[in-house]
């Protein structure tokens, strides 16, 4: 299929779109990478009056140091993510988790912003988001807010955006000092949509569990976090029984829905064996036994 008759436009500011989409409202679309866009648009599931190409502006495709993190331009690809050297040194859980995503075709096109805005619940970079605790910035005519990753996704597909907003910039604060990390998905095949996902980040002192962030992604209707399980590991020791209590707990705040590739129950089983590893080895590399 193709899509339905649309104009373009092609701002070379951040101002300048937002203005557009001001003036259309809630018929212009922005383009970034276009992986989840344009096949939305072949399929004619919408039909915006006006496409705007947000690739021309200059400054939204860096990756930059601030004080206490990073500050990512929406325009970074996901091969981006996957390969720079700061990611890897600073948030090496992005990195491995964009390895995972889709075929390098789309991860060569696929932005951090297009991901966030689309906001697929089974998709890594919201997942991400959420765990790291990102703050993502949102312009329009009207100015500039922060938007806090745990209140940005609302329902599936579904963002706190509104639609004269751009999404321009994500900053992710540094995890806690000595922390380590652990993701872990399962895929029917390489390339597909995770039937679940799990991401984990552990910080430990004195052999104690000082900080605990465990996330979830393809059972629920957004990504979700998993507090009652993140609580059974704050305060404790990090041995095998708390982890697997801490995993069934995960699993239990999962919200999987029956569906062609997977059972809620099978989705809910995933989550725990999931949990189970990535926090292993989060574990392990908090300790510094793996790298």
């Amino acid at each position: 299929m193709k899509p339905a008759p649309f104009a373009y436009a092609a701002p070379r500011s951040v101002e300048e779109a937002a203005a557009l989409l001001a003036e259309h409202g809630g018929d212009a679309r922005l383009l970034a990478g276009g992986q989840s866009l344009v096949p939305m648009l072949n399929f004619r599931l919408l039909e915006p009056a006006l496409l705007v190409d947000i690739n021309r502006i200059a400054g939204l495709d860096g990756i930059a140091e601030i004080a206490g993190g990073l500050r990512l331009g929406a325009l970074v690809r996901h091969r981006m993510l996957e390969t720079s050297p700061l990611i890897a040194s600073r948030f090496p859980i992005i990195a491995a988790a964009m390895a995972e995503v889709a075929h390098l075709a789309i991860r060569n096109r696929g932005t951090i912003g297009g991901s966030l805005a689309h906001a697929d619940p089974a998709a890594e970079l919201p997942l991400l988001a959420l765990l790291l605790e990102a703050r993502i910035t949102a312009v329009s005519t009207q100015g500039r807010r922060v938007i806090a990753a745990s209140d940005f996704f609302t329902a599936a597909l579904t963002t706190a955006l509104a639609p004269d907003e751009i999404l321009t910039e994500i900053e992710l604060p540094d995890p806690p000092a000595g922390s380590g990390w652990g993701f872990a998905e399962l895929a029917r095949r390489a390339g597909d949509f995770a039937l679940a996902a799990v991401g984990v980040i552990i910080a430990e002192a004195g052999g104690i569990c000082r900080t605990a962030r465990i996330a979830m992604a393809g059972v629920g209707p957004t990504p979700l976090r998993a507090p009652a399980a993140e609580a059974l590991l704050q305060g404790g020791t990090l041995d095998t029984g708390a982890i697997a209590a801490a995993s069934r707990a995960a699993a239990a705040a999962a919200q999987p829905a029956d569906d062609l590739h997977a059972s809620a129950a099978y989705r809910r089983h995933l989550v725990e064996v999931l949990t189970r590893g990535a926090l292993s080895a989060a574990v392990a590399r908090a300790r510094k036994v793996v790298p």
